[in-house]
This record gives C-alpha cells, sequence and structure tokens, in this order.
C-alpha cells in the first residue's frame, strides 16, 4: 500500500510548482552579432578604401624617334589618315539600276563606266528628237525646191516685163512669192539647228544612264545593286540611292592632326614629320608639314594641320589612327632608332635615391619602378631604360602615392 501511494503521488501534478526555464540563446545572437559586424567591417573597407584611393592623371609612354640628340621631337600628336580627293559617284538622272560594274578595293581609271542604269525613257527622248529632226529636214527641202522654182518664175517675169509681155504686177507677185519662199526657208533652217540641238540633249540624257569614274582611284564602297532607283536628289526618300560607290584617289592620302592651342606654335610649315600608323606601330614613315589651317575648334581648343606622307604605300588607307612627332630636322638617311621612351616631366619623381616612374597595372594598381631618365625636351623627358613603349605612368604621382596602392584614374 505504501508503494502505491508513493507511485499515486509521484503521477500528481503541482499546478503551482514554476517551469524549468528554457535552453538560453544567447551564444547564437552573440555569433549573428560578431558575423554582421565583420560583414559591414568589410563592406566599410571595401567602399571607403576605393574611396580614398587618390585620383591620378595617367599617360601612355611613347618609342623615341630616331637620329641623335639634334633629331629630337619637338611635339607629339595623334590625327586620322585623310583623302584629299574622294567623291561619291551618282548619276546625274533619276533611274533604275541595270547593272553595277565595280567592287569593293577594285582600282578604276579616269573614264572607266561604273554602272549603267535603264535608259528606256532616254532612249524614247531620244528617238523623238531624231524624228523631229527628220520631219524639220523634209520640210526644208521641200522649201528649198519651191523657192528654186520661185526664183527662176520671177526671172522669167522679169524679162518678160521688160519686153512689156506682161504686167508689172504679176511680176511683182513673182517677186512676193520669191521672199515668202526665202523667210520661210530661213525658218525651215533654224527649225533644223533646234531639233539638231535637241538631239544633241537626248543624246546627252541617254549618255546620263551611264556613270563614270570621273578620276582614278579605289573603289571604298559599293551604294546600289541592280534594281534599285538611285537619284541625285534623293527623291525618293529613304528607299532611293544617291550614290553608286565611292571612289579615293590613294595618291591624295595624307594626315590631318589636332595639335592643342598652346602648343601650336612649336610647328612650322615644311616641319619635318615622322609619322606611325596605329596598326604597324614599327613602321616610321617620313612626312613634313603642309601647312597650318588659320582656324581654331572653340570645343576643343585645337588647330588642324595637314601633313603630307613622303611613301605611298597599300597599307595606308583613309581613317587610319596615327600618330606623328614634329622634328627637330629630318632624320638622316641609315640612322638607327634610339632606345627608350618619351613619358611628361612631371611623371618622373625621385624614389629611393634615384629616379622612377609609378606604372598601372591590372586593377588600377601601382607599381613603382626605377628607371634611368634623360634629357627633358619641352614638357616630357626621355627615359632610357626601364619603360617599355605602350605603357601607362602616373602623371605627377601624389608624394603619398607607394608601391602596390591602388589609385583611381581620374576622367579625360
Amino acid at each position: 500500500m505504501n508503494a502505491s501511494a508513493e507511485l499515486l503521488k509521484e503521477l500528481r501534478i503541482e499546478r503551482n510548482k514554476v517551469p524549468p526555464p528554457p535552453p538560453s540563446r544567447r551564444g547564437l545572437w552573440i555569433g549573428l552579432g560578431v558575423a554582421g559586424a565583420l560583414l559591414l567591417a568589410a563592406g566599410a573597407w571595401f567602399a571607403f578604401g576605393r574611396e580614398r584611393a587618390p585620383e591620378v592623371r595617367t599617360a601612355t609612354a611613347t618609342a623615341l624617334a630616331s637620329g641623335g640628340a639634334a633629331a629630337a621631337s619637338v611635339l607629339d600628336a595623334s590625327g586620322y589618315v585623310v583623302a584629299r580627293r574622294m567623291a561619291t559617284v551618282s548619276a546625274k538622272v533619276t533611274g533604275r539600276v541595270k547593272e553595277v560594274l565595280i567592287e569593293e578595293g577594285m582600282r578604276v581609271e579616269e573614264g572607266q563606266v561604273l554602272a549603267r542604269l535603264d535608259p528606256i525613257d532616254a532612249a524614247q527622248q531620244r528617238d523623238l528628237a531624231a524624228s523631229q529632226l527628220s520631219a524639220a529636214r523634209s520640210q526644208l527641202g521641200g522649201l528649198q525646191a519651191q523657192l528654186r522654182e520661185a526664183e527662176a518664175n520671177a526671172a522669167r517675169l522679169a524679162t518678160l516685163e521688160a519686153q512689156k509681155l506682161v504686167s508689172r504686177a504679176q511680176h511683182e507677185q513673182a517677186v512676193a512669192q520669191r521672199d515668202s519662199l526665202r523667210a520661210q526657208l530661213a525658218t525651215a533652217q533654224r527649225n533644223v539647228e533646234v531639233a539638231a540641238d535637241g538631239l544633241r540633249i537626248a543624246d546627252q540624257g541617254v549618255d546620263n544612264t551611264v556613270v563614270r569614274a570621273p578620276f582614278a582611284g579605289v573603289v571604298t564602297a559599293k551604294a546600289a545593286q541592280e534594281g534599285e532607283i538611285v537619284s541625285p536628289l534623293s527623291a525618293g526618300g529613304g528607299y532611293t540611292r544617291t550614290g553608286i560607290g565611292t571612289i579615293v584617289d590613294m595618291d591624295s592620302l595624307e594626315v590631318e592632326v589636332d595639335v592643342g592651342e598652346a602648343y601650336i606654335g612649336r610647328v612650322k610649315p615644311k616641319m619635318p614629320v615622322q609619322a606611325t600608323l596605329n596598326s604597324y606601330p614599327d613602321w616610321k614613315i617620313p612626312a613634313e608639314v603642309i601647312a597650318i589651317i588659320p582656324a581654331a575648334d572653340r570645343g576643343k581648343a585645337t588647330v588642324k594641320v595637314r601633313v603630307a606622307l613622303k611613301e605611298k604605300d597599300p597599307r595606308i588607307v583613309p581613317d587610319m589612327g596615327v600618330t606623328v612627332s614634329f622634328m627637330e630636322r629630318a632624320p638622316a638617311p641609315g640612322e638607327a632608332p634610339r632606345a627608350g621612351v618619351r613619358v611628361p616631366a612631371t611623371a618622373v619623381v625621385e624614389r629611393g635615391g634615384g629616379d622612377a616612374v609609378f606604372v598601372v597595372g591590372d586593377g588600377d594598381l601601382v607599381e613603382l619602378r626605377q628607371v634611368q631618365a634623360g634629357r627633358v625636351v619641352g614638357e616630357d623627358r626621355e627615359v632610357g631604360s626601364g619603360l617599355a613603349p605602350g605603357e601607362t605612368v602616373v602623371v605627377a604621382p601624389p608624394p603619398a602615392l607607394g608601391d602596390g596602392d591602388r589609385v583611381r584614374i581620374a576622367a579625360e
């Protein structure tokens, strides 16, 4: 009985007893807080660390031109190859293209047929003009026969009047008939001339359906195909071609360079120039200044300079990018290129007891590189070793900038 009573006591529910506290989650919340703080710190470092990166200007190292000390470049600039003689060839009349005889890259000679339009309308006008000329000539022939008869009749009546065989009125009537036919004959002759002029104009209309090359050159664009409508005035709107193709005289290629107003005083007419195509950086093309255009671009603060290329080569084509170096003197024949590059003088700084530059690498990280700096030419400085052409350097680096630091490139 005692054992059963004890068991019943254990099964009894004590309603006044306080339940045990739930397991604590304090450790979980502490862990989440630490993780969030670490994420915030990383984000803040990434954002504000990048903002603290100094903003710098950069420049590209360019190879030194040929020659010794006296053949230095006084100014470098960039421009484009342009053609002084280029034409988009079109027909003089509106018509449907019958055949196109050109392709891109094709060499054409002056007067060569490039395309033909359908000549049916012009041919019909020519046939009509030819018929009008034939009719005028027939009328002229009839009047000439009538005039010969009237002249003979007037002469005969003049003889008879002198012999008193016919009246004076009959003679005067014959003379009047003769003079009238002479006037009609003059009019007919003029009509024949007008009809002949009309035929020549109609022939010119037929010839206008043939498109010829205005000068010798190379076809750079084929703009029309067979069956299309072409018009010099684009009468059909967007569905009408205005040209057959574009021809460029490759012998008229030159370089146009925009030079800053602050440096235009260094450029003189007939000044020797060394041009380097962006496509062929190892090819130095001799050139010279043709003219300095007497007008400035207010928006860009530049002055245009025309440069003549002294070498003709199929590799030189219009709209190519080119870098030109205005030289103190023309390089001597056989003069070898000098080793080294040119950078802005402010890019060379003194670090570690020697000359150095900051080279911008991947991720906008800079590398402090020791170089062998040479003489100062204008606002540039020659670097004999330690830097390769095409590398990007920091211009006027801040004193606190160090090796491996991240920078922000300033917008041009």
